[in-house]
């Protein structure tokens, strides 16, 4: 009688084996084997980190082996079970290869296909086809679109993180516990003593250090010894944390009068105020945004401010990007004076930190929430609802959605929520946050998500007329080695434009995206539907630049800009200055973070810069979703490229006091996870 060795293997992280009875099925296209339990005398099946072989006899031969079927029922209690492939080795010596990487929860039981990805067109039979039908008839009662807040994109429909299906949870939902987390970082960062003095100022500038962990050699150390200057001020529009919304400046906006008189002193190449913005050396940062958005009220003992200024910069002969003007309001007026570097050494300092602040609060949650989190989560439900398992494009993207909806749903439920830890510690907490994601969706178009298209869009594209931003320069190299890898990956499986076209799957994919995501708005200029293959490959690499590059590039570096407080104050507690010539020192200490605000916001900054545990980075793949070789030696490619990309930076980084590694591979995330 014909035998078949079926090894298993059981996934290695906590409580990933079970004790539970485990059956399997095989169907083939010649018949179906008996219902067989998996079990070897006197063994512990099935164990964490396990792979365990057994040989499954059947009376007749099964031809092509095309489904597995896999049950587990109860021995004694409630055992969930974390399987990640089974493999069969035929009569004739034929391997197959089945990947799973699921939980089998509860008394249930899931049908495997092998590992060749499958377009819809290549199923032939109608068992397959079936099989294919049913798997993504079930994903879409799962994973179901709900609208958190009028106008943000759709979100996940569960209330807590234990409501998402097993398959998305974290490994160890308390290494995602935000309140834990930010405690254990005040602990850590000795700072939880200062916890209990909520509207106690700081006496100085000093005393901020008190709560500083000098760590020497680092971003963190010398941004609190410079941040004063300049020149720092200027280098955060490049590659600080938010390094995405300084732009060339080609005409002076009316909202902002500044004349030449004004800025004369600043200008180093003899030229009028209008040649140096006509020779593209003027740049300015609008946060427009800001205005209007109602600050935090949850605490009635401390009132608490925002701004919406403009900056206007200059580009001097060293090539350094450094301020030259700047409103704090966008109503031009007696009341809202134009600060200059020229001014009292204090009316400028506060004018800068006003800046720094809006700055903060538009990284927080425009540049990170809206465009990396909540973006990523739109694609990650679209993936689940419309890509079954055995499609190219749901194995080529679903190491990018790992734990990404589990993260967002966590943060809606602990941090972002009303009275969240959100609310705080941010002068956008308590509602200021939403109204800003509401404002936003506007300029969350498609193009700005295509990063290359994005840097042109602002006039930053050209390496001689910026030549220091490394945030521009590593993201292209990120980018375009992302690309090359989809590319590839296109190439095997769609063989031509009219391939893409026919692909229902991908079709309802994209709509999916452009219907719930981005609410159906035509201005996003995200498209319904895709025809080419060159469409298709531009397409995932935003998919994953987002997911992996982009959030890397705004996250990681929280805690080395934002950890000395007056360079990133996430609340400011007196309202900007209406006149000069007025400001002291006290004003401005009394200005920032009390001394439990403080507190929060480095706990946050610290628990958002570390990575998760055992840490997948970009181009690993240690999940064998693909079993063909071609893929295979695509992946090898893509890592090949990002290993070149990581020395390219480890060089260029050598011995600069201020690196710039937050695009580096090695340092890239697969996913949004933190």
């Amino acid at each position: 009688m014909p035998s078949y060795t079926v090894t298993v293997a059981t996934g290695s992280q906590w409580f990933a084996g079970t004790d539970d009875y485990v059956y399997l099925t095989l169907e083939g296209t010649a018949g179906c084997s008996e219902r067989h339990l998996l079990d070897k005398p006197f063994y512990n099946d099935f164990e964490r980190g396990a792979v365990d072989s057994y040989d499954v006899t059947v009376e007749e031969d099964l031809g092509e082996i095309q489904l597995i079927k896999i049950e587990k029922r109860k021995y004694w209690y409630q055992d969930d079970w974390y399987l990640k492939y089974i493999t069969v080795k035929t009569p004739v010596g034929d391997y197959l290869e089945f990947p799973c990487y699921r939980w089998i929860t509860d008394e249930k039981e899931i049908v495997l296909r092998d590992g060749r990805a499958k377009l819809p067109r290549d199923d032939k039979t109608q068992i397959l086809k079936q099989h294919r039908r049913k798997e993504l008839e079930t994903r879409q009662k799962t994973y179901r679109w709900k609208e958190w807040h009028p106008g943000f994109p759709l979100s996940i429909d569960a209330h807590s993180h234990s409501d998402l299906p097993r398959d998305i949870q974290f490994d160890n939902e308390k290494g995602v516990d935000f309140i834990l987390n930010y405690s254990k970082a005040m602990e850590n960062l000795y700072v939880n003593r200062f916890m209990h003095m909520f509207q106690s100022s700081w006496s100085d500038f000093a005393d901020f250090e008190r709560i500083f962990v000098r760590i020497s050699n680092t971003i963190s150390e010398y941004v609190m010894q410079h941040w004063k200057e300049d020149f720092m001020f200027g280098y955060q529009f490049l590659n600080g944390c938010n390094p995405v919304l300084i732009q060339r400046c080609t005409e002076i906006p009316k909202k902002l009068p500044v004349t030449m008189d004004m800025v004369e002193c600043s200008l180093e190449r003899n030229l009028t105020l209008e040649e140096e913005v006509k020779q593209g050396n003027i740049f300015i940062v609008d946060y427009e945004l800001l205005d209007g958005v109602d600050a935090n009220k949850t605490d009635p003992c401390t009132i608490q401010y925002l701004a919406a200024p403009i900056c206007l910069l200059y580009k001097n002969l060293e090539n350094k990007i450094v301020p030259i003007a700047i409103q704090l309001g966008q109503e031009p007026g007696p009341d809202n004076p134009i600060f200059l570097p020229s001014d009292a050494t204090y009316d400028w300092l506060l004018a800068k930190i006003w800046v720094r602040s809006s700055d903060f609060h538009m990284h927080q949650t425009v540049t990170h929430l809206l465009r990396t989190h909540l973006v990523s989560e739109v694609f990650s439900i679209a993936m689940f609802r419309q890509l079954p398992a055995v499609h190219p494009l749901f194995k080529l993207l679903v190491p990018h959605m790992r734990f990404t909806i589990a993260i967002n749903t966590k943060a809606r439920e602990q941090l972002i929520c009303e009275c969240g830890l959100f609310d705080k510690a941010n002068a956008t907490g308590g509602g200021g946050h939403v109204q800003m994601v509401q404002k936003a969706m506007k300029d969350l178009t498609y193009s700005s998500l295509c990063f290359p298209e994005e840097i042109k869009a602002k006039g930053m594209d050209s390496k001689e007329d910026v030549p220091y931003y490394y945030y521009r320069d590593d993201g292209i190299k990120v980018w375009e080695a992302i690309k090359s890898f989809a590319e590839d990956v296109i190439q095997i499986y769609y063989e031509s434009d009219e391939v893409v076209c026919e692909d229902v799957e991908l079709q309802a994919f994209v709509k999916d995206i452009y219907v719930y995501g981005m609410r159906g708005v035509k201005a996003s200029g995200f498209p319904k539907t895709i025809r080419t293959r060159e469409k298709l490959a531009e397409y995932l690499t935003v998919i994953i630049f987002t997911t992996s590059a982009q959030h890397a590039a705004v996250n990681f570096g929280q805690y080395d800009w934002c950890s000395w407080i007056p360079n990133a104050p996430p609340t400011m507690r007196r309202p900007p200055p209406t006149e000069k010539g007025t400001v002291t020192i006290e004003q401005i200490v009394e200005s920032l973070p009390d001394r439990g605000r403080s507190c929060w916001h480095l706990g946050a900054v610290w628990a958002l810069s570390q990575f998760q545990d055992n840490e997948l980075f970009l181009g690993m793949y240690p999940d064998e979703h693909f079993v063909e070789k071609p893929v295979k030696e695509a992946m090898a490619k893509f890592r090949k490229n990002l290993d070149e990309i990581v020395n390219t930076i480890a060089e260029r980084n050598k011995n600069k006091k201020l690196p710039y590694y937050y695009l580096s591979p090695d340092r890239v995330p697969n996913s949004v996870a933190v």
